[in-house]
């Protein structure tokens, strides 16, 4: 079962959480986050470069130390304080009508060592080296990591419960989506919660933050053979997570732009689709798929429904069913010479929140020649995978709305 724990946050105070909080690090570049940031927001922590200008490269040694300096002034301002005793959280986020509940709560980095925290990506290296480098110099994980576990119903009621009275945050930010805080501060609400993850959750499932995830083990078990009086009490043994019950979680579209046809006129490419494809023209109106080994495409201004031929795929196999890996055999790499999702250049990502308007737009201006849109993968499949220790293809899962980073900081 998993270990969790409740923790004394690091957070704003209610009248400044707004300009505190901002997205996460990685779904901003450089220049996005300077224009975004105003004087208190956690991006002066978690992107520091924008304090420069010029902006150095954000691995600079200069910006991990304006990171260090940054966090100790936003503490010293009074921007970030201290609660008063160990508690847990409730989260919810709403978009398009539809919310979601979270519990903050700090997990155990053996759990992630030992395959109780499930991952479902691979990481890179020197992502995590440069996650891991961020924790160890702050002593502390600034943003939280998503995670999904197994719906409990004593859980739900807890939860349900904690989020029925006025939320010490409410707020809505740049995109519309609702963000909600409430503390948990009752020891016996706070024991409950513990006994039932302990007894109860078998395994945490990372969602969204594998690299957050894996830096902050690695860091614990840095912490740990540097300590020769280590018994397994010290707060550098947890991490924060933030973790929603898995049917209350909606997964979005994950799809693909290509720059080229690799070598091929429109007219042969669409005849070497229909050995694998039925291949139907739909005008030039967006369209999305349908279901399951059902796929949009785009290009020169018309839309197709391309539906896998039966025997091209294999329902039977975890990895094998997914849409990403049947557009990646059957396209990508037999018709386009893409072989490696991860390094390849003529290839680029879009993740379902901007829309098909995105990938029709990108096509049109000329940057990218055809586009494929394709059915979201579930949570059932995620689990599934993760459970199998199989490893998902990439860039096949994306998770709205983003966690806001800045509500509860975990110090360690």
């Amino acid at each position: 079962m998993v270990r969790v724990k409740p923790f004394a946050a690091l957070r704003p105070p209610v009248d400044l959480v707004e300009e505190v909080a901002s997205p996460p690090y990685d779904v901003l570049n450089s220049a996005e986050a300077k224009a975004m940031a105003g004087e208190k927001s956690l991006l002066h922590i978690t992107k520091p470069e924008i304090d420069f200008d010029p902006m150095p490269g954000e691995h600079d040694p200069a910006v991990y130390d304006r990171a260090v300096e940054n966090f100790r002034a936003w503490q010293d301002r009074g921007w970030l304080r201290r609660d008063g005793k160990p508690c847990y959280y409730v989260y919810s986020q709403t978009m398009d009508g539809r919310t979601q509940y979270g519990l903050v709560l700090c997990a155990h980095t053996d759990d992630y060592a030992c395959g109780i925290i499930k991952k479902h990506e691979l990481t890179r290296k020197d992502k995590e080296d440069d996650r891991m480098v961020h924790v160890r110099i702050q002593s502390a994980n600034i943003e939280p990591v998503f995670f999904a576990y197994r719906d409990d119903a004593e859980l739900d009621a807890i939860v349900a419960a904690a989020s029925s009275c006025e939320p010490e945050y409410s707020f809505t930010d740049e995109n519309g989506f609702i963000h909600r805080f409430w503390v948990i501060d009752d020891e016996k609400a706070c024991a409950r919660i513990t006994d039932i993850f302990t007894s109860r959750v078998d395994a945490f499932y990372v969602a969204d933050g594998h690299h957050r995830t894996a830096a902050a083990a690695r860091v614990g078990a840095e912490r740990r053979a540097q300590n020769p009086s280590h018994d397994g009490s010290e707060e550098y043994n947890w991490f924060m997570a933030v973790c929603f019950p898995s049917s209350q979680l909606k997964i979005l579209d994950y799809n693909r732009v290509v720059k080229d046809l690799n070598g091929k006129s429109d007219a042969e490419f669409l005849a070497a689709l229909e050995s694998d494809f039925v291949v139907e023209p739909a005008g030039s109106e967006p369209l999305a798929p349908s279901a399951l080994h059902n796929f949009s495409m785009y290009l020169s201004g018309r839309w197709y429904s391309l539906t896998a031929r039966p025997g091209t795929y294999d329902d039977t196999d975890p990895i094998g069913v997914l849409d990403v890996t049947v557009l990646s055999r059957l396209v990508l790499d037999k018709l386009l010479g893409i072989k490696d999702l991860r390094t390849d250049k003529r290839i680029d990502f879009v993740g379902g929140i901007r829309g098909l308007g995105e990938l029709s737009r990108r096509v049109d201006s000329g940057e990218m020649k055809v586009a494929f849109a394709l059915y979201p993968v579930s949570m059932d499949q995620l689990t599934a995978i993760a459970d199998s220790g199989m490893i998902m293809p990439p860039k096949t899962t994306w998770f709205e709305p983003k966690l806001r980073s800045g509500l509860a900081i975990h110090t360690f």
